[in-house]
């Protein structure tokens, strides 16, 4: 199979349209920038890492790389919902499904096929916490469409206690999104798209207006 190697199309700050006038100086592009073992980015590294051992389908290697991309560099609230939004232009329907759906799945067991309620959220919200209504609405959903396994497996392949001591090279899925994700030629951000807008936020957070 072809090697395709993906070149990325990041301004440097100093090309920022309002450089020397942001609100904090910070490092860009976020994406894929966080060390530390409570990093988004570092998770779903190893999220993707997980299911490519697994030898799971590229497509769900994919969804699990972007299915926080929301969370870690754009916002949390809703974060599959923005998430699936921001790369839909850019991915199969079945892959930004997943990453809009997994939202609600992670709230929800299937011991059926190996997913429980993480511990993690016991600690987070209390033991008798209940997602909103939307939430149980979405997850219902889910169970009954073609694609609920796609994201299940986002759920299952999740790092719920984000692990330390564990750095994943992202250039081993160079390929795998080379062959899923279509990067505009003009770059992420610059093709006119109704969520280039999104991306410009997330290579520009700080922008004064």
């Amino acid at each position: 199979m072809t090697s395709r190697q993906k070149t990325g199309t990041f301004l440097p700050p100093s090309a920022c349209p309002q450089s020397d006038h942001e609100r904090m100086t910070m490092p860009q592009p976020i994406a894929f920038q966080g060390t530390s073992a409570q990093s988004p980015e570092r998770a779903m590294l190893q999220s993707a890492k997980t299911a490519l051992d697994a030898g799971q389908d590229e497509k769900v290697i994919v969804a699990c790389l972007l299915h926080d991309i929301s969370n870690g560099a754009l916002l949390r609230t809703d974060h599959g919902y923005w998430g699936a939004q921001m790369i839909a232009p850019y991915v199969s329907e079945e892959i930004a499904w997943a990453v809009q759906y997994h939202q609600a799945l992670r709230y929800f067991a299937d011991e059926s096929v190996g997913f429980k309620y993480p511990d993690a959220y016991i600690s987070f919200f209390g033991p008798a916490y209940e997602p909103p209504e939307y939430i149980k609405q979405a997850h219902r959903d889910a169970r009954n469409h073609k694609w609920y396994m796609t994201s299940r497996l986002i759920t299952i392949y999740d790092v719920y206690a984000f692990q330390d001591n564990w750095d994943v090279d992202p250039e081993q899925f160079t390929d795998i999104i080379g062959r899923h994700f279509r990067e505009p030629r003009q770059g992420l951000g610059f093709d006119g798209s109704p969520v280039a807008h999104m991306w410009r936020t997330m290579i520009w957070p700080n922008n004064f207006l």
